[in-house]
């Protein structure tokens, strides 16, 4: 399996291909695919997703793909890593939305089907992103921004979100949730979990420790600490902000909660 490796934290792509020359590979950093216009079909860990113009795909380091173009397809690609995303300046509440996306395997799986309005405000963003594309140094903050404009509609249109009435007990579900709640303690209790999914509490440990062989709390713990160090490696919060943000009490509940992650 080819893996591309990317060393700047951001890039910006835009070109079109009536055939497709990459092989099936995977990468280090993200990559949110933007489809002017075309059509083909994408193919995501063996699976084929049929694509026309307005489709929206959000890939993280895992996923395997590559194209098949059945017409000539203009392909608008954003790549960040990491490092970007935790060294880059903006709201927190923002950058939520991002980790959102990127950990919620379910959109890398399936795409963004978006309403017409959507669509046409994230074809928008991506003109803007395409004339920042020169000087991406000089126009990082205005970059940073179009992406952040991007994950709160696409965490919108996210079909966990779209669906409360009718919820899954898939297992990707259940990390749906957590991904999205992971700020706020309270949500993540057991019995909370329990009352959004409808089954008994008793059942939702039982099935999440079955299918994954870690605890339920036990993944929470350890996906709140990774968040957590990230912060801390940014270098632009505090611990006192950073234990707020989390809903913790104060910096000795944050290196509690470290403490016992590792």
């Amino acid at each position: 399996m080819k893996r591309y490796r990317q060393f700047e934290p951001l890039l910006i792509s835009d070109f079109k291909a009536s055939r497709w020359k990459h092989p099936e590979h995977n990468h280090n950093h993200y990559e949110l695919i933007f489809i002017r216009e075309g059509s083909g079909h994408h193919i995501i860990n063996g699976n084929a997703l049929s694509y026309t113009g307005g489709a929206v795909f959000l890939l993280g380091p895992e996923e395997q793909h590559y194209f098949k173009i059945r017409e000539r397809t203009h392909f608008i690609y954003l790549k960040f890593t990491d490092a970007y995303l935790h060294h880059a300046d903006g709201p927190q509440a923002a950058v939520h939305h991002l980790e959102y996306l990127i950990k919620s395997r379910e959109t890398h799986q399936a795409g963004f089907k978006l309403p017409e309005q959507e669509l046409a405000i994230v074809s928008l963003i991506f003109d803007i992103l395409i004339a920042l594309k020169p000087d991406p140094t000089g126009n990082r903050e205005l970059i940073w921004h179009q992406l952040l404009a991007l994950s709160h509609i696409l965490k919108r249109n996210m079909p966990e979100l779209k669906t409360a009435g009718n919820r899954s007990r898939d297992l990707q579900a259940v990390f749906c949730y957590i991904h999205k709640y992971i700020y706020e303690p309270d949500q993540l209790r057991a019995r909370m979990m329990a009352e959004h999914f409808n089954i008994a509490t008793e059942y939702l440990g039982a099935y999440f420790k079955r299918n994954t062989g870690i605890t339920l709390r036990a993944y929470i713990r350890q996906y709140r600490s990774t968040l957590i160090r990230q912060r801390i490696s940014g270098g632009r919060t505090g611990l006192k902000e950073i234990a707020a943000e989390f809903g913790l009490t104060d910096t000795s509940h944050l290196i509690k909660v470290l403490q016992h992650a590792t």
